[in-house]
């Protein structure tokens, strides 16, 4: 099962002048494709920042997304961080600058950061793209732009291997105060589905959510009875 981390980078995101939309689109894509995202962190622009993060995140993970600093400005210093992350050096790569220059781009300082990858960069070019999406060893570097990030990524998607997860949500009248112990001893009796415990306030007739999650269906239904017939439940819904 693939396991994946997404490296969020930009001040902009950090200091708010805008609104992250990235890790909430990984988020979704990775449940759908069945992926097991296990770290989803925003990061400062600073070289030592991405190195750190990208270093910590290519060693638990078979995948790692990074967004934003790809561009031509100052502080954009993802190449960078990813080389330092690697202890590898950086290079001008060709294939980009001749496909800089095929758009009529000016061979300029602004333009070469662009195109200096750390050393071994793969591009990978997919069905309708004039870009490629660029890859240091299992670290896939993607713009910080929504739509662009997303549209790259789609390019990835079918190299991705999971099994979609079954996700139920019980909606109960309970507090969860009251019911902890059942859920604990539900837990240890299905040790093959995450139970996951939710108090509400104020959102209408329940109290409390809990979600049952597995690639499992048959565990699943399992728990899905013990915990029915444990608690008192309004309704199940999958999620």
């Amino acid at each position: 099962m693939s396991r994946a981390s997404v490296v969020v980078i930009g001040n902009e995101i950090l200091t708010g002048k805008f609104a992250d939309e990235n890790g909430p689109f990984f988020i979704r894509r990775f449940r759908e494709l069945g992926v097991d995202l296990v770290r989803l962190v925003t990061i400062a622009d600073t070289i030592e920042a991405i190195a750190d993060e990208v270093a910590l995140c290519a060693a638990r993970s078979d995948h790692v997304f990074t967004t934003g600093g790809v561009g031509p400005t100052h502080d954009d210093l993802t190449f960078e961080g990813i080389a330092a992350a690697f202890d590898l050096p950086l290079r001008v790569h060709p294939d980009l600058v001749a496909l800089m220059e095929r758009f009529g781009m000016p061979r300029d300082a602004a333009n070469l950061r662009m195109a200096t990858l750390p050393e071994g960069a793969e591009l990978v070019l997919g069905e309708g793209m004039h870009y490629p999406v660029i890859r240091v060893r299992n670290v896939w570097i993607l713009p910080g732009v929504p739509f662009l990030a997303a549209r790259k990524f789609e390019v990835i998607a079918p190299m991705l291997t999971g099994q979609k997860v079954g996700c139920l949500k019980v909606y109960a009248r309970n507090q969860e105060t009251d019911v902890a112990a059942a859920l604990a001893g539900i837990q240890a009796a299905h040790p093959g589905v995450d139970i996951g415990s939710y108090p509400r306030f104020g959102e209408g007739d329940h109290s409390l959510i809990v979600t049952l999650e597995s690639r499992d269906p048959a565990a699943l239904a399992a728990a899905r009875a013990a915990t029915v017939s444990a608690l008192d439940v309004l309704r199940v819904e999958e999620a």
